[in-house]
Parts: C-alpha cells; sequence; structure tokens
C-alpha cells in the first residue's frame, strides 16, 4: 500500500477531498442499507431541514497507524454513543452503534493511503454527520435524513502544534442553561464563529467561555473542553450541563486517575479562582490536548505558571500516556483500541 504524497509533517487542520465516504438514507421510518461512494457533493432540496432550522449533529474521530503499522480508531464507541445522544435532542432518527463502527471501519480502510505514516503527528479526521434532507417549511422535524461518514488527513488543530495558548475570555455566550450545549450540533459552533474571528484579529488563540446564565464560572473553549491543574496535582475540571461531554477529557480523567496517580474533580470552576491553578490545558479530538499559557479579560491577564514557553510537567504526561496510547507506543485499557488493519 502506498501513501498519498504530502508533506505529511505539516499538514494543518484543512479538508483533503479523499476517494471514498459513507452514506445512508432513512426514509419511511427506517435507515436503508449504507454504501460507500465516490462522490463529495450534497444534493438536498433547498427547502430541507438542515438548511432552514439547522436540524444536524456530528461527530469527530481519528485513525491512526501505530508503531507496529497497524491502522485503528480511538474510542469510537463512544463517538457513537455520543452521537445517539445528540440525535435524540434533536429529533432525529439514531443510527445504530454497531452500524456507525461498521461506517467507520469502511471508510478507513477504503482510504487507507490517506491514513498519514506513524511519527508524523498527523491522523486522519473522520467526521461522521446527520441531517434532516426533507423539505420543511413548518418549524417542526423533517421526515427524511441522511448519514454521511467522510475522511480526510489532518495536522494539529493550533497552528504551532503543542505550544501554548493564550485565551481570551469572550464577551458573547456559547450555551444557554437547558439548551444545546452539550449536544454536538453544527448550531452550536455556528455561535462562536464570530467571536473566534474577532479572537483572531485580536492576536488570541481561542476564546474561553463562561456561563451564560451568571458570567460566573468557566465552562469551555469554541472547539474544546478545559481542565485545570493545582500544585498539589490535582486535576480539576468544569462542571455543567451546558459543556459538551468530551470523548478525549473523559479518557484523560481516566488516565489522570489510574495511570498517573491524580485526584480528579469535576466541580464548577469560577473565572476568579483559575489564577490558583499551576497549569491548564484545552482537551478534544481535534486539539488533543493543547496547553493553555494565559488567559485576558479586558485588562487582566492571568499567566500560568508552566508558562508561554512549553508544556507543564503534569498537562504534559498526559499528552505523552494519551498519544503513546493511540499509537500503540504504550498499552490502552482494553476497548480502547478498534484495530481496523
Amino acid at each position: 500500500m502506498s501513501k498519498k504524497n504530502l508533506d505529511w509533517e505539516n499538514l494543518g487542520f484543512e479538508y483533503y477531498e479523499t476517494e471514498k465516504r459513507y452514506i445512508a438514507n432513512y426514509t419511511n421510518g427506517e435507515w436503508g442499507k449504507g454504501k460507500l461512494i465516490s462522490d463529495p457533493n450534497v444534493v438536498i432540496n433547498e427547502s430541507a431541514a438542515v438548511l432552514q432550522y439547522c436540524q444536524q449533529v456530528f461527530e469527530g474521530l481519528k485513525a491512526y497507524t501505530t508503531k507496529d503499522g497497524s491502522v485503528v480508531t480511538f474510542r469510537p464507541d463512544l463517538n457513537a454513543e455520543r452521537m445517539l445522544d445528540s440525535a435524540a435532542g434533536l429529533q432525529m432518527p439514531p443510527f445504530p452503534k454497531e452500524r456507525f463502527l461498521e461506517a467507520v471501519d469502511q471508510v478507513v480502510e477504503a482510504n487507507l493511503d490517506w491514513v498519514p505514516p506513524y511519527g508524523t503527528g498527523a491522523s486522519l479526521y473522520l467526521r461522521p454527520f446527520i441531517f434532516g434532507s426533507k423539505d420543511v417549511i413548518a418549524i417542526k422535524p423533517a421526515e427524511e435524513f441522511q448519514f454521511r461518514l467522510y475522511a480526510t488527513p489532518v495536522g494539529p488543530y493550533f497552528k504551532g502544534g503543542v505550544n501554548p495558548l493564550t485565551l481570551r475570555v469572550s464577551k458573547y455566550d456559547r450555551a444557554a442553561p437547558r439548551g444545546t450545549g452539550h449536544l454536538k450540533t453544527g448550531l452550536n459552533y455556528a455561535m462562536s464563529l464570530n467571536t473566534t474571528v474577532e479572537a483572531h484579529q485580536e492576536g488570541y488563540d481561542e476564546n474561553l467561555f463562561l456561563d451564560a446564565a451568571t458570567r460566573t464560572y468557566v465552562e469551555e473553549s469554541g472547539g474544546a473542553n478545559i481542565i485545570f491543574i493545582t500544585e498539589d496535582n490535582e486535576l480539576v475540571t468544569p462542571k455543567s450541563s451546558s459543556i459538551l461531554p468530551s470523548i478525549t477529557k473523559r479518557s484523560i480523567l481516566y488516565l489522570a486517575e489510574n495511570h498517573l496517580g491524580l485526584k480528579v474533580t469535576e466541580r464548577p470552576v469560577k473565572l476568579e479562582e483559575v489564577k490558583n491553578f499551576a497549569e491548564a490545558g484545552l482537551c478534544g479530538t481535534a486539539a488533543v490536548i493543547s496547553p493553555v499559557g494565559k488567559i485576558v479579560k479586558g485588562e487582566e491577564e492571568i499567566v500560568f505558571p508552566s508558562g508561554m514557553d512549553d508544556m507543564g510537567p503534569t498537562i504534559k504526561k498526559l499528552y505523552e500516556t494519551l498519544t503513546q496510547m493511540q499509537l500503540g507506543v504504550i498499552d490502552a485499557p482494553e476497548g480502547w483500541i478498534r484495530k481496523i488493519k
């Protein structure tokens, strides 16, 4: 098997059109048989529910080439389960877990020459999504849907890889209490586009969102959860019903407690106490773990003791442990790695 002629070590987080993707259609109350296709284009009615009322959910996961040359995915069962929850929250039919996993396997196998080589720092990003394909005019759920899954090779989400980030406390809200913040749906990300562009124009890497009700508590960034490390090696992460439950963060919390011996606490975290933490990091499928060096709110700057030059020691251990498991350098807990080839 020959790989595509790409500069694997210098890939950005951008879309490349690969050969095959998977589709399945939901009509007459059931999902039809899925298949691989070559055409990357979607043809839908101008009044499709996804275009009119944003009825759409999606996932993100990665395939890796491991040290021994195998191709694997990392905890795809949890992505399947989260998509079930997201679909239920937007009145969409559940796409069965086993079919989700089969679709992931098929798309990776069909695009093996796009899976980046081991040691390049790149991976094959997989994007499953479901959208309302049936036309609607009244505000109501669609009656027909399409599940699609495509693949594209990617490098680090943030430019500069694992260099510490500077976050800006956003003046906008990401998600309302009892809203859709806990669902992985495009509408949550659409509202963050304006503030993300603003942050980049002002020289920041990302936004940090506070709770919409009181603007007192830390929630998450535009595309990742956040974790903090205390001076006495406790991992603290914000708890809120409007935070998207990250599979990467869930894995990190397990590794912190069971491999690194850290105390792990999920609780509401006030912005005013952030200055007392020793380290911070953003975590998610795209970001993996990206260290945070500084958080800025107006004229106030919080610079973590870990600094702007490198990862803090605990964040670094978590990053190395997680990525070495994904790449087959060290053994992962049972069930975390799904071997495809």
